[in-house]
């Protein structure tokens, strides 16, 4: 309740440009994209990182410590396969709050990407915010997904009015392309006051929900879900041995990829991801999909600019 109260007490003070912005990450063998994560949200007036690496065997944690000697990460290594989502993310929320005196959280995963229409994302943020709902797009893949060298940064198109299948549909019938039904939207919280994060971050329980909770449309969360056959098997290979678990809680998407993994036929779902240019085009006239070339630009600048120095 200390806490609920700090909030309340918080509200009447202006926001001040030493205000704290601190993103949670729970990962776990994300070595292909976490770099890119971390500069992106730096430049972005991210000012600390809490990354939980649940146990990663791809080189992400030895990665994660390298950047910790550039930018200003904290590293947390829970080996744990019992995947207690909500419960570790709350953990990571209060880290910040205790230890690192955030102010708003960003609860994160490393495939997401929060983009700022201009400026940084403080810029759109409120003193007295408590729970900050921001949507969320999944950036399609395109043909050159299946070459070697194709790097995620090249995903040209992302999702602008999903198709709203059935739930029963998207876990049923293996003709329809995941990548195109609605996704979650995510949320910044303020982590005093807070009272629960629902395990995937797409709502919060906040003592003063009632007072400020709100949309933000100046923010949109890149979602790079899939990045390559191999990054896509790797993950699903996980999620089955998680499902195992008793009282696994895990989205229908993942159960549908768990089993067509274990039928045999996950290279066919890859094969659904990616886009001709036909079909591109096809979205595009019905306003399902739309060119937006933003996150890209941005990833590829944030990396090109650490070789640089």
């Amino acid at each position: 309740m200390k806490h609920a109260i700090d909030f309340f007490i918080q509200t009447r003070q202006p926001k001040s440009p030493s205000d704290r912005l601190v993103m949670t990450i729970l990962c776990r063998n994300e070595v292909d994209i976490i770099e890119a994560n971390i500069r992106v949200h730096a430049s972005l007036g991210v000012d600390a990182f809490v990354v939980m690496d649940n146990g990663s065997t791809d080189g992400t944690r030895e990665l994660l410590q390298t950047l910790s000697m550039e930018f200003e990460v904290h590293v947390i290594d829970q080996p744990s396969q019992t995947y207690q989502q909500a419960k570790w993310m709350k953990q990571l929320a209060v880290y910040a709050r205790d230890k690192l005196g955030a102010r708003w959280v960003v609860s994160n995963d490393a495939d997401e990407f929060w983009l700022p229409e201009k400026a940084d994302l403080k810029s759109y943020l409120k003193a007295n915010d408590s729970v900050v709902t921001v949507e969320r797009s999944n950036m399609l893949l395109t043909e050159e997904a299946l070459s070697d060298s194709y790097h995620f940064s090249q995903a040209s198109h992302r999702v602008l009015y999903p198709v709203c299948y059935d739930r029963d549909v998207q876990k049923q019938d293996d003709q329809i392309s995941m990548l195109l039904v609605p996704i979650s939207p995510k949320v910044i919280i303020n982590p005093k006051g807070l009272i629960k994060l629902s395990g995937g971050n797409h709502r919060a329980k906040h003592y003063g929900k009632f007072l400020s909770a709100r949309k933000e449309t100046g923010i949109r969360v890149y979602h790079y879900p899939i990045r390559s056959y191999e990054q896509f098997e790797a993950n699903i290979q996980q999620r089955q041995q998680l499902l195992k678990l008793p009282n696994a809680r895990m989205g229908d998407h993942y159960r549908r990829w768990v089993r067509l993994y274990e039928e045999g036929r996950l290279y066919e779902e890859f094969q659904r991801f990616v886009a001709t240019a036909e079909q591109l085009a096809a979205l595009e006239h019905y306003r399902i999909a739309i060119k937006d070339s933003q996150a890209g630009a941005i990833i590829k600048r944030a990396l090109a600019d650490h070789k640089k120095d």
